[in-house]
């Protein structure tokens, strides 16, 4: 099974089948995708998408970013999901050069998992209700997107080190992300060498940040965003063979 699923227009979708839980389970493939944004579906890759079989889209961003720049092509039988987990628009573009980067996108990271509680806790329900495929995004596939693929991974059993190494895949698209990004910001100066880039140290320090602050990911799943064990279960269940 490929774990990149190649597009002409989408750079950062992949599957997220294939990894190992503790319990010596392995994660289904072709059930539970993640993707930058799907605005720009079309043509030959609207048709690769369609035949992935996906039934519903998590679209992870801000109302504002769907309205400038589109959602997902409707199409019959496929469910759209809107659930914005950040509430605290930075711009990376901006970010001061002289900051530590990896620590500077963890302590981002960390406001979405306190923040955007509601949206997360809502996005595990869809993941764990449905058996047919799904993926879920933002705009660039790495940091909204990672930061759930994480407590996604970590929730049904997969260790620190495969969670982190799925993260830093999306290192293979940084270059065409910052491409991206110039050419719709002709006029602007990319002041931050460290956009686009996915380290595995800041899904690391996210995750030793979750487990210092709660005592583990599940805690914090069930304390702060009110995630039960049936949940858990479900999707254990609906993910895992």
């Amino acid at each position: 099974m490929k774990r990149h699923v190649e597009f002409e227009r989408l750079h950062n979708f992949r599957d997220l089948g294939g990894y190992r839980s503790q319990d010596g389970r392995t994660v289904r493939w072709g059930r539970l995708y993640r993707s930058d944004s799907l605005s720009t579906l079309q043509g030959a890759d609207w048709d690769r998408f369609l035949s992935l079989g996906v039934r519903t889209v998590i679209d992870l961003r801000y109302p504002w970013e769907i309205e400038a720049k589109g959602r997902v092509p409707g199409a019959e039988g496929l469910a759209y999901v809107n659930l914005s987990v950040e509430h605290r628009p930075y711009d990376q573009a901006e970010i001061d050069p002289a900051l530590d980067p990896w620590r500077y996108l963890a302590d981002r990271y960390a406001e979405v998992a306190h923040d955007g509680a509601e949206e997360l806790r809502q996005a595990l329900e869809v993941i764990a209700s449905e058996s047919t495929p799904q993926v879920f995004h933002c705009a660039s596939g790495k940091d909204r997107t990672g930061l759930l693929a994480g407590l996604v991974l970590s929730l049904i059993g997969v260790d620190e080190d495969a969670i982190a190494a799925d993260f830093a895949l999306t290192e293979l698209a940084t270059e065409r992300l910052i491409a991206d990004w110039e050419a719709a910001h002709p006029d602007r100066t990319l002041k931050w060498p460290g956009y686009g880039r996915a380290p595995e140290a800041v899904m690391r320090l996210f995750l030793a940040d979750l487990t210092a602050a709660h005592g583990s990911v599940h805690d914090y799943a069930v304390k702060h965003l009110g995630v039960d064990e049936t949940l858990i279960s479900r999707l254990r269940t609906r993910l895992l063979v």
